[in-house]
């Protein structure tokens, strides 16, 4: 009798929702990045705000939109069962202003990630971002600030950190400045350290 040979494993299709409250520049680089990509598809663009820039995006690239509303994010089951059927593989939090609540942590255990514009553990926690983060870098007298990319756990800010890159601070910085030389790395590093997660492959070297 021949020798039963396995047939080789498919890799099967790796699914990522983004969540974004805003204009959805990162969200923009990460659909182009992944664009090409047969084994990565962006499946979902998640909003809280159904005018947000980020959904004239998922319109103009032909994404499926859900629009969440405070009552069942935070009271009911946090739109698990939806996230659930379309085969989530990883949430990509890309400038997504609510907490992430306990419920969609625990359907998605080391499965969600947030991209923060400074140096965790510092300048973190409710109320700290956009210009918020860059002020209080500004006035800590701090010579570097930049990005960090960590699990989301059930606290602000407060989750593993798997990646940081920096800029520095040079006299005449203000919070606009260093927004631009934080974005930069956003734009550079997000994209590649999703790939990153999915592929089980080194992170990129900062």
């Amino acid at each position: 009798m021949p020798a039963i040979v396995p047939e080789p494993e498919i890799n099967p299709l790796k699914k990522i929702a983004i969540f974004a409250s805003g204009t959805g520049t990162n969200a923009q680089k990460i659909i182009d990045y992944f664009r090409p990509d047969p084994d990565i598809s962006i499946a979902l663009i998640v909003s809280n705000k159904p005018n947000a820039g980020v959904i004239n995006i998922a319109l103009a690239e032909n994404i499926p939109r859900l629009i969440i509303e405070r009552e069942k994010f935070f009271r009911g089951n946090a739109y698990t069962d939806e996230l659930k059927s379309l085969d989530i593989s990883l949430i990509v939090l890309a400038g997504f202003l609510w907490k992430i609540p306990p419920a969609l942590v625990q359907a998605f255990p080391d499965a969600i990630v947030n991209i923060h514009p400074a140096l965790l553990p510092g300048y973190g926690g409710k109320g700290m971002y956009g210009h918020f983060v860059h002020d209080a870098v500004i006035a800590s007298g701090d010579q570097q600030t930049g990005i960090s990319i960590h699990i989301v756990d059930e606290i602000y800010d407060h989750g593993k950190n798997i990646f940081q890159a920096t800029v520095p601070i040079v006299p005449g910085d203000n919070a606009i400045t260093i927004a631009g030389k934080v974005q930069v790395l956003e734009h550079e590093f997000y994209p590649r350290v999703i790939d990153s997660l999915l592929k089980k492959k080194p992170m990129p070297v900062p």
